[in-house]
C-alpha cells in the first residue's frame, strides 16, 4: 500500500488539475454565452433569406436561363466543407462530427473532396487519407463574414467551374447546452424552400428578379456557411464547458477518495507503531 507522502503528493497534483479544469469551465461558459446569443440572433436572418429566395424563384421570367448556382447536374463528384474545432478538451464533439462526415463520405458512392475548417477535422481527414483540397484554421471565436468569405468563394468557384457537382457542409448544430447534433446539409446547388399555400405574393423587384437572384445567391452561400460556423462555435464552447465541469467533479471525487485512503494509511501506521511500543514494553517486563 502507498505511503502517506505519496498519497499526499497525488492529492496535490489532482487538486491543481481541478483548479485548471475549473478555470477552463468558467472561460468556456463566458464564451458560450456570447456564442449562443450570436447563433440565436443569426437564425431569423438565415430563415428569412430562405423565404426571399423561394419568392424570387417563384417569380415569372422571360427566358429559361438558370443561374449557375441553381443548375442541377449528374453527381459524379462531391465536395464537403467539414467544420470542426481547432482545440480539444470538448468531450466527444469532434469525434461525433468526424464520424458523421466519414459515414456521409462512405455512403455517397462517388469521390468526395474535403475542405476542412478546424484542426480536428483536418487531422482526421489526413489520417484517413481523404482528398483534402483546402485547410482553414484559426477562425476566431467571433467570426465575421470576411472570415467565411474565402471558404464560400472556393465552394462557389469549384461548383461553377464544374470541378464538383454538389457541395455539402458538415457542422455541429447547437440544440442546447447539453446536446449538439452533427448535421450534413446540401449547400450547392441551392434548393430554396418551396412557397407554402397563400405565401406567394406578386412583389415587384427592381432590377428584374433574375438579377436580384443572381446577386443574392453568392450572399446566401456566405450566410449559410457563416451561420454554420456560429452553430459550430456555440456547440464547441457548450461541449467544452460540460466536459470541464465533469472533469472538475471527477477530480473532486478522486480527491475525496484519496483523502479517505490517506487517513486509513495514516491510521494503520499509527496503530502499528502503538502495537510495536506495547510489544516492546511487554518484552522488557
Amino acid at each position: 500500500m502507498a505511503n502517506v507522502r505519496t498519497i499526499r503528493r497525488r492529492i496535490r497534483s489532482v487538486r491543481n488539475t481541478a483548479k485548471i479544469t475549473r478555470a477552463m469551465q468558467m472561460i468556456a461558459a463566458s464564451k458560450m454565452r456570447r456564442a449562443q446569443l450570436a447563433t440565436l440572433a443569426g437564425r431569423p436572418y438565415a430563415e428569412k433569406i430562405h423565404d426571399v429566395l423561394a419568392d424570387l424563384m417563384a417569380q415569372p421570367t422571360d427566358g429559361d436561363e438558370v443561374h449557375p448556382l441553381l443548375r442541377q447536374r449528374e453527381v459524379r463528384r462531391i465536395q464537403l466543407v467539414h467544420i470542426t474545432p481547432d482545440r480539444g478538451l470538448c468531450g466527444g464533439l469532434p469525434g461525433n462530427m468526424n464520424r458523421a462526415s466519414g459515414q456521409f463520405m462512405l455512403n455517397s458512392g462517388v469521390p468526395v473532396s474535403v475542405v476542412t475548417v478546424g484542426k480536428k477535422g483536418r487531422d482526421f481527414m489526413v489520417r484517413t487519407r481523404r482528398d483534402v483540397k483546402a485547410v482553414f484554421t484559426g477562425i476566431p471565436d467571433r467570426p465575421t463574414i470576411l472570415d467565411i468569405a474565402p471558404i464560400a468563394h472556393l465552394a462557389i468557384e469549384d461548383y461553377t467551374e464544374g470541378a464538383v457537382d454538389q457541395v455539402f457542409v458538415a457542422y455541429t448544430q447547437f440544440v442546447n447546452t447539453a446536446v449538439q447534433r452533427p448535421v450534413v446539409e446540401q449547400l450547392l446547388p441551392v434548393q430554396p424552400t418551396p412557397l407554402r399555400a397563400g405565401q406567394a405574393v406578386g412583389y415587384i423587384y427592381e432590377p428584374a428578379s433574375i438579377q436580384v437572384l443572381g446577386s443574392l445567391l453568392p450572399r446566401y452561400i456566405e450566410m449559410q456557411l457563416y451561420h454554420a460556423m456560429l452553430e459550430a462555435i456555440a456547440s464547441e464552447h457548450s461541449a467544452r464547458m460540460v466536459a470541464m465541469r465533469n472533469a472538475t467533479d471527477s477530480a473532486n471525487d478522486l480527491i475525496d477518495s484519496l483523502t479517505l485512503l490517506m487517513n486509513k494509511v495514516r491510521q494503520e501506521a499509527i496503530t502499528k507503531e502503538l502495537l510495536d511500543l506495547v510489544g516492546g514494553v511487554a518484552a522488557l517486563e
